[in-house]
């Protein structure tokens, strides 16, 4: 059997020079819940996004396999 959890991070456009800011800080972030989620025993199994306006949703899928 496995356990699953699902982590939503939302990220919201700004004004800026900067063309790669969403992208430098969703990265860092995303790092950050990875390696929460590993030492907790999960994977990442898949992930998704999607935009709506002004935001960008990022879904990240862990599982792990738990002992019966």
């Amino acid at each position: 059997m496995k356990d699953c959890k699902v982590e939503a991070l939302v990220y919201y456009s700004k004004l800026t020079f900067d063309w790669e800011y969403i992208l430098k800080k969703s990265k860092e972030e995303i790092q950050e819940k990875l390696d929460e989620y590993t030492a907790q025993g999960y994977r990442l199994a898949s992930t998704t996004s999607t935009s709506f306006e002004f935001a960008i949703y990022i879904y990240l899928f862990f599982e792990k396999e738990t002992v019966q």
